[in-house]
C-alpha cells in the first residue's frame, strides 16, 4: 500500500541484541567483541575500552512510570521493539506514527566503534552492526524502519568503502557519523573525498549530540552533553563545518543534528555573524559568506520537545527543523505522542505542521509517499 506519511520521527533508536558482535564479527575478534553480562544491578554490555560495564534501562524505558524508570534491567525485561522489528511495527501502529530513522544506543557505539584504535577490530564491529540494523531489522518494514548506518573513523579511505557498501543494504536510509571520517573532531582537508560522496549520494551527515572523543561510562562523562544540556557541542560542530569552507566546496551538503534541538539556533547564527562581520576570524574564516547563510542553506536540527524553538520557527527556518519521538529512550512520549505534539504545536499553521512532523525528513532522506 502507498503510504501518505504524515509523522516521521527523525530521530529513534534500536536496543542491539546481546549476540549481535558474537554472532557477526570473524572468530579472531570473538574473545574481544561486546558481550553482555549479568550483574548483580541487572546485565550491561561489557566492551573494549568502556570506562564501566554499559547498562542500557534508559534506553528504552518509554512510557514507563517514574518508579519503573531505571538504568539496571535485565535483558529479559527489555522492550522487544528494540530488537525485534516486528514489535517495533506495533508499537509505531499503537503510536500512530508513520516511520523513523533509526540510530544506534550512543552509549555502546561510542565504546564500540569511535574509540577504539585497532583498525581491523573497529571496522569489524562497525560492519557487524551495519550488516545486522539492515538484514535483521530495518528490511523487515522498509517503508517505515528507516536504518542509519554507522560510518568508521578509522580512514577517510575506510569511511568511503563502509558508505558504498552499506548504503547498498537494503533498508539503510542513511549514515551516522562518531567522529570526523579520518578520524578525531576536527575537520580537514582529508574529509573532502567523503564530503563529496555524501554530496553526490543526497545523503545527509548526521551526527547524534555530540562527537564522541572519549569512552563512555556507566555514570556519563562530566565533561560531554548530558541529557538537559545535549545541544552543546552542535554549535561547535556546526562553526567547523562553516569555517573550514566545507559549505563552498561541497555546497549541496546537508549536516543534520539529531537530539539537539533548535531553540539555540538564533542566538548562536546571530553570534557567529556579528564575530565574522568584525572581521574577528578572518585569519581562520575560510567561507564566503557569513555563517547565517549556511545555517539556513546546510543545517538541520532535530528536537523532541522544543516550545521556544517552534515559537521562533521563523528564525530557524522550518524547513531546517525535524521533529523526533526519541523512542523508546528516557525522553519519548511513547504512547501519548500526539498528545504532546498537539501541545507544543498549538498556532502552527498546517503546512507548516506538516514540514516539520514529516515533510522535512522526507525532503532530507529521500523518502517519498508510497516508499
Amino acid at each position: 500500500m502507498a503510504r501518505d506519511y504524515k509523522l516521521i520521527s527523525g530521530d529513534s533508536h534500536v536496543n542491539e541484541p546481546p549476540d549481535l558482535w558474537q554472532s557477526r564479527v570473524p572468530a579472531k575478534f570473538k574473545d574481544r567483541a561486546p558481550r553482555m553480562e549479568r550483574f548483580e544491578q541487572g546485565d550491561a554490555w561489557v566492551i573494549e575500552g568502556a570506562i564501566d560495564p554499559i547498562n542500557f534501562g534508559l534506553n528504552q524505558c518509554a512510557s514507563d512510570p517514574p518508579e519503573k524508570t531505571t538504568a539496571w534491567i535485565k535483558w529479559e525485561d527489555c522492550r522487544r521493539g528494540g530488537y525485534d522489528p516486528a514489535a517495533r511495527v506495533a508499537e509505531l501502529d499503537e503510536d500512530n506514527v508513520d516511520a523513523e530513522l533509526l540510530y544506534p544506543t550512543p552509549r555502546v557505539g561510542n565504546a564500540t566503534f569511535w574509540n577504539n584504535e585497532d583498525r581491523d577490530f573497529h571496522l569489524a564491529c562497525i560492519r557487524a552492526y551495519n550488516d545486522w540494523l539492515s538484514e535483521e531489522y530495518a528490511n523487515h518494514a522498509p517503508d517505515r524502519l528507516f536504518g542509519l548506518a554507522m560510518m568508521p573513523t578509522s580512514s577517510t579511505k575506510d569511511a568511503l568503502e563502509e558508505f558504498d557498501r552499506a548504503l547498498a543494504l537494503p533498508g539503510i536510509q542513511g549514515i551516522v557519523l562518531g567522529q570526523y571520517p579520518h578520524g578525531g573532531g576536527l575537520i580537514t582537508e582529508e574529509d573532502d573525498p567523503f564530503w563529496a560522496a555524501a554530496e553526490k549520494a543526497g545523503v545527509p551527515v548526521n551526527i547524534h549530540v555530540a562527537l564522541a572523543m572519549e569512552p563512555p561510562g556507566a555514570k556519563g562523562r562530566p565533561n560531554a552533553p548530558q541529557g538537559e544540556f545535549r545541544n552543546t557541542d552542535a554549535p561547535v560542530r556546526a562553526s567547523q563545518f562553516i569555517y573550514s569552507g566545507v559549505f563552498d566546496r561541497f555546497a549541496k551538503l546537508q549536516v543534520v543534528f539529531a537530539e539537539t534541538d533548535c531553540g539555540w539556533v538564533p542566538y548562536t547564527r546571530e553570534q557567529l555573524d556579528v564575530v565574522v562581520s568584525r572581521g574577528l576570524k578572518r585569519d581562520i574564516y575560510d567561507a564566503k559568506e557569513l555563517p547565517s547563510y549556511y545555517f539556513k542553506q546546510n543545517l538541520s536540527f532535530v528536537f523532541i520537545t522544543d516550545v521556544a524553538g517552534l515559537s521562533v520557527r521563523d528564525l530557524i527556518g522550518v524547513d531546517r527543523m525535524l521533529w523526533s519521538s526519541d523512542h523508546a529512550h528516557s525522553f519519548s512520549h511513547y504512547q501519548e505522542t500526539w498528545k504532546y505534539i498537539d501541545k507544543q504545536f498549538v498556532g502552527i499553521p498546517d503546512d507548516e505542521k506538516q514540514a516539520l512532523l514529516a515533510g522535512n525528513a522526507q525532503r532530507l532522506y529521500g523518502i517519498a509517499n508510497g516508499n
